[in-house]
């Protein structure tokens, strides 16, 4: 188990994300996805109150609704890790103090909880002062609506602006960071946000940690990519990125796994990386995920995969 930063939460090395719950995932699919990953061993859910907004037909809150009838059916709350976030809501946009406990209180009602583990907010909100939104966290910490917060899409000015405002409140800092990180996508996060996560030790949650499924190894070339997502996978695709996907495959092969699985293990190996978040879309897509927990990559095979990604134009 790992430690999210110095809060009290201890999760698996893997996050089950949530965003394809009621988009690419139906309700019964979305059930037995959460059924599998907590059977294998997991323990960590990442969703938003957005998800899946930009669906035809959805408003927002569809992830957050199947979650919570899951976690009904289920019980033992207390045995799940649930983080969602606030910011991009259609009907709760942005961090202003009434928009975060509004959202925050709509989002509990959907999960059918009476408190969020880890609470992110899910973009910075120029329009706001960060001290308003800090302090609306906190109030949400007080009244044990939340457990701790997080930063997702934040750059690092924007951390260090909300680190300081919770210092000078006197409340709790943000114990978490969502940066997008992966093999295919590693400046950006390894330049300027690693340090900054080191500086306040946040737990890192990489998401599209396959880069939209890119490093599932199921495209040999831009080609194959096809489907609800290929505008998401195509922003991926080049030859040097193909050059890493064919790595991921060679490395898979020798050790029985799926590529899934290694490009898992690579992210969760690297520094201040807490625990990578991955969907599942079927039944099918859980095993991989969880079959990282368990894989074993030597010095050559990460040196390897350093190189080759090292190369990725980003």
């Amino acid at each position: 188990m790992m430690k999210i930063g110095n809060s009290d939460l201890d999760v698996a090395p893997l996050c089950l994300g949530g965003n394809t719950f009621g988009w690419t995932s139906d309700r019964e699919q979305s059930l037995a996805v959460l059924d599998a990953f907590t059977g294998g061993g997991g323990n960590f859910v990442d969703t938003a109150d957005s998800y899946s907004a930009w669906v035809p037909g959805n408003q927002g809150g569809e992830s957050e609704t199947i979650i919570g009838e899951w976690l009904t059916r289920r019980g033992r709350r207390d045995d799940i890790v649930v983080a969602t976030k606030v910011a991009q809501h259609p009907l709760f946009p942005g961090l202003a103090p009434d928009n975060v406990i509004r959202a925050a209180n709509a989002s509990l009602s959907r999960l059918k909880t009476d408190h969020i583990d880890l609470y992110y907010a899910h973009q910075e909100d120029p329009k706001t002062p960060v001290e308003e939104s800090v302090a609306s966290f906190a109030s949400l910490q007080k009244e044990g609506k939340i457990r701790h917060v997080g930063l997702s899409n934040f750059s690092a000015t924007a951390v260090d602006a909300w680190v300081d405002a919770a210092d000078e409140q006197g409340v709790p800092r943000p114990v978490a960071l969502q940066p997008h990180y992966n093999l295919v996508h590693r400046s950006d996060f390894e330049k300027g946000l690693r340090a900054t996560a080191e500086k306040y030790h946040l737990g890192v949650m990489p998401y599209w940690a396959l880069a939209s499924g890119l490093l599932t190894g199921k495209y040999h070339s831009e080609a194959d990519i096809a489907g609800a997502r290929s505008d998401m996978v195509g922003r991926y695709a080049t030859p040097e990125a193909f050059a890493v996907v064919e790595a991921v495959r060679e490395i898979s092969a020798i050790h029985g796994v799926e590529p899934t699985s290694v490009a898992l293990r690579w992210l969760a190996l690297q520094p201040t990386v807490v625990a990578p978040i991955a969907s599942a879309r079927t039944l099918a897509q859980v095993q991989p995920l969880l079959e990282s927990l368990d894989l074993t990559l030597t010095s050559e095979e990460v040196t390897a995969l350093d190189r080759v990604s090292s190369l990725v134009e980003r």
